[in-house]
């Protein structure tokens, strides 16, 4: 799509030192640009209306398809977080191909008329596994992430370097969607280090970013204070009061215009929790109040998507680790699936009085597969399956090896010791636990435990003789808001038997998101019924297979009724997590994940095992508790 040509008003709001923006070729002014408390493009008045929705959350297939229903709500923005780990999984170079294509999405978006507002952090939250920041850099003993460390800046610097020419490439300035770019994300609620921020915003500029900078935070004071920058338009992130939180800002940043940078009209969910819902009239009702005051907004989500395979986050509230479900759809305009929900429909409706635009027509809904049932057949045993996974040269430590000193960021780890059990009762304990524990003593399933308690610990019985001790720990998702982000993984502490502590450990790291599909099936069949090993007894823990015909791909739901807590791959693809304590129900299969004929399920049950899989022709997220009024 061809851009207008840059206007001449010149924003009363320095976006960067004058020297840097010089040395980097910047034109004077971007395409948003604001005086007297009004925003304007390209030298006329103008609302953003813009809809969140992260490219890594969507299948690539279905990018455009996506995309196009948001244009149907009658947005004119999208905007999307970049998430660092998704593309540096380890130190080398980022990948931006395939599905990391971010300039792709970003192109497209432009194709269909959006602008595009980028959120390049480095960190994100976003429900997102450890914020997007690696777990190779947080995983540095010491290092203080979010901050003006000089190791973090190094490898924030070296990150912006492969990241922002890529963004800057797309900058409306030259011909491209991009408008506005996000400094870092609520930083208010975390720190308030503004020499980090200042680092931040001269580090994007001197790499060419001319479009408006700006920062976003809760419209409180106190994280006014930390998150923002003078010469920096300010915004907020909130779920109500909206007039409230216009007043603020306007009194602390005259001229200023009126930026709802996350309307919050929706809510994402932990498990063992409800599923949150927003009552649709309300919702929107807040974005009426926005626009009466002349504000502009960005829904966030307006399409959540999926944490497919491992990369959904975690939070923690003061006592106890909360991991969030596989699905992100998060009560949006635009649900997980595709649908236009009842609430899209509303939005659409309001945003058509209020612009006077008509929006483009809703697409079809996608087809769905019809529902049946998937008997599956046993695979490998757990124990075999992920001895065998782990591999047999692991060294041998004094303490339990970290995730991080095993150089894994997600998945599971199998740790092995031959501790001599006394006779009678004793207490097996853990400190440190990161996140979630099972237990066997020479094969003989003993117990599970997580991190609130794996100090009280589990009973063994012993008689004077050394035992194969084993400890499977999960990593439930990394926290991504909050103090403690960065957290490790694994037993950082120590195991004890009573009071003494268990000494020399074999690690065995299981990285299951990195498994090939021919890695996948190697592990299922280890020790599978008919070949050398253990057989696998009805309902017990380890892999299970189903396999399905299909004449035509379309978009599925996959229920695991009887089955307690694992991991599901489709075709090879890791799906998710799932766990019987809800509240999500059915996993979302998007059909690029199929193909037409022979289709392959594959779960790896750490704890139960049911007899069959469903594939269902609706989603089922869980119980939901009476409509939430605000998610502030």
């Amino acid at each position: 799509m061809t851009r207008p040509a840059p206007s001449e008003t010149i924003s009363p709001i320095e976006t960067a030192d004058a020297t840097a923006a010089a040395a980097a070729g910047a034109r004077s002014a971007p395409i948003l640009t604001f005086r007297d408390g009004e925003l304007f493009r390209d030298g006329v008045p103008h609302r953003v209306l813009s809809g969140s929705i992260h490219y890594f959350r969507v299948h690539p297939e279905l990018w455009r398809d996506r995309l196009e229903r948001l244009a149907a709500l009658g947005l004119n923005t999208i905007d999307t977080y970049i998430a660092w780990n998704f593309h540096q999984r380890g130190v080398g170079p980022a990948d931006f191909s395939g599905w990391r294509d971010v300039e792709r999405f970003i192109a497209l978006a432009g194709e269909l008329g959006f602008d595009v507002i980028v959120r390049p952090g480095p960190y994100i939250c976003a429900e997102w596994d450890n914020g997007g920041l690696p777990s190779w850099l947080t995983g540095v003993p010491g290092l203080r992430p979010r901050s003006s460390d000089e190791r973090y800046m190094a490898a924030v610097e070296e990150w912006f370097d492969e990241l922002i020419p890529r963004l800057a490439a797309l900058q409306a300035d030259r011909g491209g969607p991009i408008v506005a770019v996000q400094l870092e994300n609520e930083f208010g609620s975390y720190g308030d280090d503004a020499g980090y921020l200042r680092r931040l915003r001269d580090g994007l500029v001197a790499r060419s970013v001319t479009e408006l900078l700006y920062t976003a935070d809760g419209p409180t004071e106190l994280m006014l204070d930390g998150g923002t920058l003078p010469g920096v338009l300010a915004t907020a992130t909130f779920g109500s009061r909206a007039r409230e939180a216009a007043e603020l800002l306007r009194s602390r940043r005259d001229g200023e215009p009126f930026l709802c940078a996350e309307y919050w009209n929706g809510w994402f969910d932990h498990w063992g929790e409800h599923h949150h819902v927003r009552e649709p009239r309300g919702s929107v009702g807040v974005i009426d109040e926005i626009l009466e005051v002349g504000g502009s907004v960005s829904i966030y989500m307006a399409h959540g998507g999926t944490n497919f395979g491992l990369w959904s986050g975690a939070n923690h509230d003061g006592r106890v680790l909360q991991p969030t479900v596989t699905s992100y759809d998060s009560d949006a305009p635009v649900s997980e699936h595709g649908a236009i929900t009842e609430k899209g429909r509303m939005l659409r409706q309001r945003l058509e009085a209020f612009t006077g635009v008509v929006a483009p027509e809703v697409p079809e809904e996608r087809p769905v597969l019809t529902a049946r049932r998937l008997p599956t057949a046993p695979g490998a045993a757990l124990l075999p399956a992920l001895r065998a996974a782990g591999g047999s040269e692991a060294s041998v430590t004094v303490a339990p090896a970290s995730f991080e000193q095993l150089g894994l960021d997600a998945g599971l780890v199998l740790y092995e010791a031959a501790p001599i059990l006394p006779n009678g009762t004793s207490t097996l304990s853990m400190r440190g636990l990161h996140d979630r524990a099972q237990v066997w003593v020479d094969g003989r399933f003993i117990g599970v435990v997580d991190t609130s308690s794996a100090a009280a610990g589990v009973e063994l019985i012993g008689h004077g003789e050394r035992v194969r001790l084993e400890i499977l720990v999960e990593n439930q998702g990394r926290i991504n808001y909050g103090p403690l982000l960065g957290q490790g993984k694994g037993i950082l502490g120590a195991v004890q038997i009573d009071r003494r502590i268990v000494q020399g450990w074999r690690s065995r790291p299981i990285a299951l998101a990195d498994w090939s599909a021919s890695e996948l099936e190697a592990a299922a069949m280890a020790g599978a019924p008919g070949v050398a090993g253990e057989v696998v007894e009805p309902g017990a823990a380890g892999f299970r297979i189903s396999t399905f015909e299909i004449e035509a791909v379309a978009d599925t739901f996959l229920a695991l009724p009887g089955f307690a807590k694992g991991f599901v791959w489709v075709n090879g693809f890791l799906l998710g997590r799932h766990w019987e304590i809800g509240p999500q129900i059915t996993l979302y299969v998007p059909a690029p994940l199929l193909r037409p004929g022979a289709n392959t399920v594959t779960v790896l049950e750490l704890e139960r095992a049911g007899d069959a899989l469903e594939l269902r022709d609706v989603p089922e997220l869980g119980p939901e508790e009476e409509y939430i009024e605000s998610f502030d």
